[in-house]
């Protein structure tokens, strides 16, 4: 799921570079550092919402069975967390325990589309036309994996 072809590779990367500062630095970052990563600022074109994995993966289940498409999904080091990619200004109206928000102000690790990284990896890489997860049906998305993970845990008795 986290490939692109070549052109859509292309494409994601100069939807993610139009955010940075500099684009040329960003993609020089991408091609010598070693990790395949790049810090680039929220809040313009998307922020992201970061839910543990424990409940990020499930949702990514859900979301899945929802739409065709979900907007970029980011894995951090050691799958501990799971970053969506919302429109903007969807981080500072968010409330939800355990979810942090990356908006305005804020930088994340980006790995290039496409490529497996030590400290990031695309669980939906972006698809460079701007597809972004819709924060409402992400929010619905969580209450159901939310649900399918307490019956689990009853069921287990924990």
């Amino acid at each position: 799921m986290a490939g692109t072809g070549t052109s859509g590779a292309r494409s994601a990367v100069e939807w993610l570079v139009s955010v940075a500062p500099d684009p040329d630095a960003c993609r020089w970052e991408w091609e010598r550092n070693p990790h395949g990563v790049a810090l680039l600022p929220a809040g313009r074109r998307w922020d992201v919402l970061i839910l543990p994995a424990e409940l990020g993966c499930p949702t990514l289940d859900v979301l899945i069975r929802l739409v065709d498409r979900p907007g970029p999904v980011l894995a951090d080091f050691g799958d501990a967390r799971v970053g969506f990619f919302v429109p903007p200004g969807t981080a500072t109206r968010w409330l939800g325990t355990g979810v942090r928000g990356a908006g305005a102000g804020t930088w994340i690790v980006v790995p290039y589309p496409g490529r497996r990284a030590g400290a990031a990896r695309w669980l939906v890489a972006p698809d460079g036309t701007g597809t972004l997860t819709d924060a409402a049906l992400l929010e619905l998305a969580m209450h159901e994996a939310a649900g399918r993970l307490a019956r689990e845990r009853g069921a287990d008795g924990g």
